[in-house]
């Protein structure tokens, strides 16, 4: 699974460089692996995911499993929890939406507390209805904890392809700019809140996040004054 970590200053790089970046319960296990290492980093701390290429991520995958088999009601449930932890993890995060973000690729993104967007290229689309499928009453709460309503509401009933002005202008990407400068701003914009408290930002997420986070599976302590 080549989800490959690397530092720049106080930001933690996570470069996910696997053709379209799918989801699989191998992808979703190195994530975990990942933040399992970061949960006991020392000092400052932000962290940044990116694709690489085409692809921020392109959703389930599909290919390996077919729809409403075990693997795939297992990939679901792994892909909620590990949104969850994300959600509400002691650092600021951004994601680095380099190209496409499709599916559960668009619900990866709203994991994270910051998202620079590619304005020129690549789309971010809840498109489950377009092949078949639907977000259902687990998945839903990821999205209206993000986005605005009426954003997500258009997103999983129409699955319109937003580019990044689009999805600058619906509240999808805080930030668009240049393909090329995709990465190095979501780094200028991590290492900016490198610095916070961990402790204070951990509480802060908790309160925030918790609830959410609880919903999708990952099980936590309740928010203390630590």
């Amino acid at each position: 699974m080549d989800i490959a970590i690397s530092r720049d200053g106080d930001v933690v790089l996570l470069t996910w460089n696997e053709g379209e970046n799918r989801v699989n319960l191998d992808s979703l296990a190195r994530l975990h692996e990942i933040f399992d290492v970061l949960d006991t980093a020392d000092g400052p701390l932000a962290v940044v995911l990116t694709g690489v290429g085409k692809f921020f991520c392109n959703g389930l995958d599909i290919g390996r499993f077919e729809p409403f088999s075990d693997e795939y009601y297992a990939t679901l449930k792994e892909l909620r929890r590990t949104i969850g932890r994300i959600l509400i993890f002691p650092a600021y995060t951004v994601a680095a939406i380099n190209g496409h973000a499709f599916a559960g690729g668009a619900l990866v993104s709203c994991a994270f507390d910051y998202r620079v967007m590619r304005e020129d290229r690549g789309y971010w689309c809840m498109n489950e209805v377009g092949i078949g499928l639907a977000v259902d009453a687990e998945l839903w709460p990821i999205l209206t904890n993000r986005l605005p309503r009426a954003t997500a509401v258009h997103a999983v009933t129409t699955a319109h392809r937003f580019d990044g002005p689009e999805a600058l202008a619906r509240g999808i990407a805080d930030e668009i700019v240049s393909g090329d400068e995709v990465l190095a701003r979501a780094i200028v914009v991590a290492q900016s809140y490198a610095s916070i408290n961990k402790r204070a930002l951990r509480y802060q997420k908790k309160v925030t996040h918790g609830d959410v986070a609880k919903h999708l599976g990952y099980d936590f302590s309740p928010p203390q004054r630590d």
